[in-house]
């Protein structure tokens, strides 16, 4: 499995994007975190993702090749596990994800890939 996190700061608000990560993980919520459109931001990835199978309303599998996903959110982030999936894949995903401002923060790296980071 490969995990790909997403959140938006609010404007001035800069944190320590591993403690962010462990609070979304536990499903808590973060102070200067801004709430996303989940449900539009679902919606783009169903609009993208069309061609493979729906799993159920936060997974996805490709029939045609191989790799799946999931995506776990709260009203403040999103998280995709990735099983399997091709990196252009994730790609596209992050790429969906930075329609809405909201950057990857690999916690494999661990790394936050947005203006602020050098």
């Amino acid at each position: 499995m490969y995990e790909l996190l997403f959140w938006r700061y609010q404007d001035g608000i800069y944190l320590n994007h591993h403690l962010v990560y462990e609070a979304i993980i536990e499903e808590q919520e973060v102070e200067g975190l801004e709430e996303l459109p989940v449900t539009v931001i679902l919606n783009r990835i169903n609009t993208l993702f069309s061609q493979w199978e729906k799993v159920d309303d936060n997974s996805w599998k490709n029939n045609k090749g191989k790799g799946a996903f999931q995506i776990k959110t709260t009203p403040q982030s999103i998280q995709i596990d990735c099983y399997g999936t091709e990196g252009k894949i994730m790609n596209q995903l992050v790429d969906a994800l930075a329609e809405f401002n909201c950057p990857l923060y690999d916690p494999q790296v661990p790394e936050r890939y947005d203006e602020m980071s050098e």
